[in-house]
């Protein structure tokens, strides 16, 4: 352990007792827990930032849009606004989150994407206003404990397991390890390619002593799509790099095996970009040599960056991403969910 996080190991074994008592209070009733009419997936974690909720939730989006009238329900974390809010084609992300905007603008027409920090009373406005609704994808409400959901679904990050993790502040855990066996499903995302099943062994013999064990276990990796524009316009190589977002290396590592990157501005997680910002983008872009130059993005920033001004749309792309299963268990998980849905009292016809 670090010096610094040697330092901290005293709050950080306040900060686990707090949430311990708080977990306590839940499970035994003494604080209350609500369910809705309605049924509820919950994709989340015990780390702070970065094991790639919004990928899986997509992956959810297009596994179940088809199937059931469909909502996501999110914090809208970063939003300037307070409350429920239901997104339309008005939306920015300063009033509904970036990535609440992202689900709307990639699956408008078979999706309702809401938000509300308070999820307990967002839920029951939601079926009020779309009483059709069938099936609510929760993102990020593993601690979010006055709501039970039906299914809870766990990220784990390979690169960084809740085994060799502490809690908040000498480690990134919200909560001590064996919170995680409130989890119904674990995902370990972020995964090698060439991750084997002594590998996959070694991740889930680490799991075992803080995870339910009749939970299975999946592993994921993420993978990028070619660049995008909103413009038409078409991509050049030479590119400034540009990202808000909790674990910005994957992305940096990616675009410098398949770019020429020139330089890499880092900002916080859900930044909004101001006139400094601005001043900044433009003078690095600038200083490229190059007759072809573009910025290229996240496609969470790129929700951001749309309202921005000062910058040339036109010279601006983002890197799609989409989750995918490792060793073909997608059909397994898929399977696994559907047969769920299908068997849910709520939704028998």
């Amino acid at each position: 352990m670090k010096l610094l996080n040697f330092i901290l190991f005293p709050f950080t074994i306040l900060y686990g007792l707090i949430t311990d008592v708080r977990n306590f209070l839940y499970n035994t009733g003494i604080y209350e827990t609500t369910s809705v009419e309605r049924v509820t997936i919950n994709v989340g974690n015990i780390t702070v930032g970065g094991t790639g909720k919004t990928p899986h939730v997509e992956y959810l989006i297009r596994l179940l849009s088809s199937h059931f009238q469909l909502a996501t329900l999110s914090r809208g974390y970063g939003r300037k606004t307070k409350g429920f809010l239901m997104a339309d084609d008005k939306a920015v992300a300063e009033e509904i989150g970036d990535e609440p905007l992202q689900f709307y603008r990639k699956f408008r027409g078979n999706l309702i994407v809401t938000v509300g920090e308070k999820r307990v009373e967002a839920l029951r406005k939601l079926i009020a206003q779309k009483p059709e609704t069938e099936v609510v994808l929760l993102d990020d409400a593993f601690q979010h404990r006055p709501l039970k959901p039906d299914l809870n679904i766990l990220l784990v990050d390979f690169n960084r397991p809740i085994y060799k993790d502490y809690p908040f502040p000498a480690g990134r855990l919200r909560e001590k390890r064996h919170g995680a066996k409130r989890a119904d499903i674990i995902i370990v995302t972020k995964c090698p390619l060439k991750l084997d099943s002594k590998g996959r062994e070694e991740v889930k013999n680490g799991l075992k002593f803080y995870i339910n064990p009749e939970s299975p276990v999946f592993f994921t990796s993420f993978a990028y799509d070619s660049p995008k524009s909103e413009s038409g316009k078409i991509f050049t190589d030479d590119v400034l790099l540009l990202s808000g977002i909790a674990n910005p290396e994957p992305f940096e590592q990616y675009a410098k095996e398949h770019f020429n990157v020139h330089e890499h501005l880092i900002f916080g997680d859900h930044h909004f970009f101001n006139e400094n910002d601005v001043k900044q983008i433009n003078t690095s872009f600038a200083a490229i040599k190059s007759a072809q130059k573009c910025i290229l993005t996240t496609e969470k920033d790129m929700m951001r960056l749309k309202s921005v001004n000062g910058i040339d749309k036109d010279l601006l792309f983002f890197l799609p991403i989409k989750t995918f299963f490792l060793n073909e268990e997608g059909e397994k998980f898929d399977e696994l969910i559907l047969k769920f849905l299908n068997k849910h009292p709520l939704l028998k016809v």
